[in-house]
């Protein structure tokens, strides 16, 4: 039996609650065509030696998105990626990302194509501190943020004073509601419109933009069959006008502390972050 044919199914946790009927459903067809070994960790670190345990078995991956990328971060660790190709069967609410890089909808489709298809070699992001990501960096605007101290703890002050209003002629309750109207002020209210950055973002050495613009967000997307071997970067500036874009395998971004979301995963606050495009660099079985 060939070292294709013996297979790690590591069935993710979350699926297995979410959605049992799609989990049974791809372990059958597995089982039923492979000599497969089956794998139910409880926590991400159950995952995780479940995965460096794998031996000569080529792994299999039973989950959402979630829990296909932290394989590929798992497995880049190992050094095993650039040798190895992986299986997914996507199961759960968040499986875009499986289906974008060609896993086929439906527990049987997917695990037919672990079964018989062809391994398909993609490209990876990898930064400074060996973070992977498989598709999308995303560098949104900042998110709205309140009022400064003096405004949130006391709102706008009242423009006039309140009026004096005689107890005789609307008795005291009346009066009393009155000066209470004229004395507390109306509560401040959250900026809703999210604040720019003023970011540096450099692709291949070339400045995009530098510190003295107002960008509103940034992009980093590998483009696999696109074009492969190359990212793309997207530059939203503040100002009227397209947005700037170019494509690099080296882009760094730096400037005042922000946050970033890899693939599905938030990050930061950095100051800087450099991602390199390994070209290639993982195998997924796809049809």
């Amino acid at each position: 039996m060939s070292a294709h044919d013996q297979l790690l199914v590591v069935i993710d946790p979350v699926a297995r609650r979410i959605d049992g009927e799609s989990v049974r459903i791809a372990k059958d067809v597995l089982c039923g065509g492979s000599a497969a070994k089956i794998s139910l960790p409880e926590s991400p670190e159950e995952f995780a030696r479940a995965l460096a345990r794998r031996g000569p078995r080529r792994p299999v991956i039973v989950g959402d998105d979630r829990a296909l990328l932290r394989a590929v971060s798992l497995l880049h660790r190992d050094r095993w990626l650039g040798d190895g190709a992986l299986g997914h069967v996507p199961v759960g609410s968040g499986v875009r990302l499986a289906h974008a890089l060609g896993v086929p909808p439906g527990p049987v489709a997917a695990a037919r194509a672990v079964l018989d298809g062809g391994v398909r070699r993609l490209d990876l992001l990898v930064d400074e501190s060996d973070g992977v990501v498989v598709g999308d960096v995303t560098i949104p605007a900042v998110a709205p943020g309140p009022p400064p101290p003096e405004v949130a703890a006391y709102g706008p002050a009242p423009l006039d004073p309140p009026p004096a209003v005689p107890v005789a002629a609307g008795g005291l309750r009346h009066a009393y509601r009155t000066l209470l109207r004229g004395l507390v002020r109306t509560p401040a209210r959250l900026s809703t419109v999210p604040r720019p950055h003023r970011l540096r973002v450099e692709a291949d050495g070339a400045l995009l933009c530098d510190l003295d613009q107002e960008v509103d967000a940034v992009t980093l997307r590998t483009l696999h069959a696109d074009a492969p071997g190359r990212a793309e970067v997207t530059v939203h500036p503040r100002t009227p006008g397209p947005p700037l874009t170019a494509t690099a395998t080296t882009v760094t971004v730096s400037g005042p502390d922000f946050r970033y979301h890899a693939d599905t995963q938030p990050t930061g606050p950095v100051r800087t972050r450099t991602w390199v495009l390994r070209a290639g660099a993982w195998g997924l079985t796809l049809p």
